[in-house]
């Protein structure tokens, strides 16, 4: 499948550079605190971590409003249910239709085909609600169905360490061109799964 290859904004640009070169830095510390036998590394690998974290996850989100500017105008709503579902971790599955068609991959669900909205959003996936374990579909600007089934990915490392939600989305994303938007029900933690991959995104909860 084709994948879209955005470029990087000019300010996104420069803060990476700056913090790749913070990272470079603390990692060359690093390198030669190691022969010191006096030093603790423990501190300095866990800064590291949460660096790289950082860089990663503020690169991911801008990619990810680049892949899905074309297909729908409603970043800014789905965004704010990844956050508000996040903070609550109600664990979501979010489907966003791009070139492929994916009738012959989702497993149909309950029709909704109603203005897509962050309230809704949050309804369908609130915590006991009837529809809240299945995935919904958006196409442009419409919830077109919830509760909908997707193909698993047959990952054997996949299947091992996530939850049945990661690995739908991953099997749908290993099979068409879908973007699809996954919150943790455990954790809170917000990623996406795009071309069999998936990324963190940044909310302001626990990621």
């Amino acid at each position: 499948m084709g994948l879209i290859k955005p470029g990087l904004s000019f300010s996104l640009i420069h803060q990476l550079k700056s913090d790749l070169e913070d990272l470079s830095h603390r990692i060359d510390r690093l390198m030669h605190a190691i022969d010191n036998p006096n030093s603790s590394l423990l501190n300095e690998f866990e800064e590291i971590h949460h660096l790289f974290h950082d860089i990663q996850v503020s690169t991911a989100s801008h990619y990810l409003n680049s892949y899905l500017a074309p297909f729908t105008n409603q970043f800014g709503v789905l965004s704010k249910a990844i956050q508000h579902l996040s903070d609550r971790n109600h664990g979501a599955l979010i489907v966003i239709q791009r070139n492929d068609t994916l009738d012959s991959y989702i497993h149909s669900g309950v029709p909704v085909n109603a203005d897509l909205s962050f309230p809704l959003l949050e309804s369908i996936f609130y915590t006991g609600s009837p529809l809240h374990d299945g995935a919904v579909l958006v196409c442009g600007s419409t919830i077109v169905s919830a509760a909908n089934v997707l193909p698993v990915s047959k990952q054997m490392v996949v299947e091992k360490k996530l939850g049945t939600r990661h690995r739908a989305a991953l099997g749908l994303s290993e099979l068409t061109d879908a973007l699809i938007l996954v919150v943790s029900e455990e954790t809170g933690r917000a990623t996406f799964a795009f071309a069999g991959e998936l990324y963190p995104i940044r909310t302001n909860g626990a990621n």
